[in-house]
């Protein structure tokens, strides 16, 4: 069974266009090993971050949405975990109320 989820991470300031390229493509290709589908890359480019972040002012935020089984999750974030380019991450699961309407629609 597949869920939807949104992870966001925040990248290091000081990495270039190239080296963050990289990074998302890492991150999508482990995405789409683990067997999530329509994942949907958004760079929301360098903003500052609310609170200085192992002496980082600033933050490079990228978001994924994606549909996935649950078991894609961990090795993802033990992969930002590890990774050093990589100041913070969260994933949180979607509630999907097109569906949930639709199922209203016909109990009706």
């Amino acid at each position: 069974m597949t869920t939807v989820y949104e992870t966001m991470y925040i990248l290091r300031p000081d990495l270039g266009d190239e080296q963050v390229d990289q990074a998302v493509t890492k991150y999508q290709n482990l995405l789409t090993e683990q067997g999530a589908e329509k994942v949907e890359i958004q760079n929301r480019g360098k903003r500052r971050l609310a609170y200085e972040i192992n002496r980082h002012r600033d933050g490079i935020y990228i978001q994924f949405n994606y549909s996935a089984p649950a078991t894609a999750i961990a090795p993802l974030e033990r992969a930002m975990r590890l990774s050093e380019e990589v100041i913070r991450y969260l994933t949180i699961k979607q509630e999907i109320k097109e569906e949930e309407s639709a199922t209203e629609a016909v109990a009706a």
